[in-house]
């Protein structure tokens, strides 16, 4: 099968680290954009479209094109609740709740949406 697919000889891709670095996370939350239309704005306040607009056009190379080719992966995955824990605790948007806690699709148990009226 190896030789099908090209690979006769070659040792098999490393593997991808399945968890996030939380420093790398901690890094998108609190950094701040050095360039560009969103100068001053932490990382993970970027627009979902300005972090797509890089991806079309490439990302800046180094550290900062790394957070913001995670970040953009974060963003169009969904995921950007796992980021609310890492953010200063000043920022209002500032959650100390594990994230892992909910799933989407969650709702209050004191709410009922089938009922008329809510």
């Amino acid at each position: 099968m190896r030789h099908i697919l090209g690979m006769a000889g070659k040792s098999a891709p490393p593997r991808v680290q399945s968890a996030p670095d939380p420093k790398v996370l901690i890094e998108i939350a609190r950094m701040k954009m050095p360039f560009g239309r969103y100068s001053g704005r932490c990382l993970i306040d970027l627009p979902e479209p300005y972090l797509v607009w890089f991806s079309r056009q490439g990302f800046p190379k180094g550290r900062l094109g790394m957070l913001l080719a995670t970040l953009f992966e974060i963003k169009a995955n969904g995921l950007e609740p796992l980021l609310a824990p890492f953010r200063e605790k000043t920022d209002p948007r500032y959650q100390d709740k594990d994230p892992r806690q909910y799933r989407e699709g969650d709702r209050s148990l004191d709410t009922d949406f089938r009922k008329p009226g809510h």
